[in-house]
């Protein structure tokens, strides 16, 4: 389950904000757009989605730099250390 953090990461990625719990009357907006409380709660329905979704990205871009530079997952790790 996703806790209030994430889905304000997911929902305000441009927004300064602070969170103690993982309900809508704990944000404090401190520095942008802000969402509503239906927003909020809904967000909690469509984080797992959209955190597959970032992750699967993030492993196609690193399989395309991957074949990109020719060297497999193993041989970066060696270089990486």
């Amino acid at each position: 389950m996703a806790k209030g953090g994430e889905v304000l990461s997911m929902l305000c990625p441009n927004t300064e904000w602070a969170i103690t719990a993982d309900d809508y009357d704990s944000i404090q907006w401190i520095k942008g757009e802000s969402v509503t409380k239906a927003q909020f709660e809904a967000g909690f329905a469509q984080y797992d989605a959209w955190k597959a979704k970032q992750d699967a990205k993030a492993e196609a871009d690193k399989a395309a730099l991957l074949t990109k530079l020719g060297i497999t997952a193993d041989e970066a790790k060696l270089l990486l250390g």
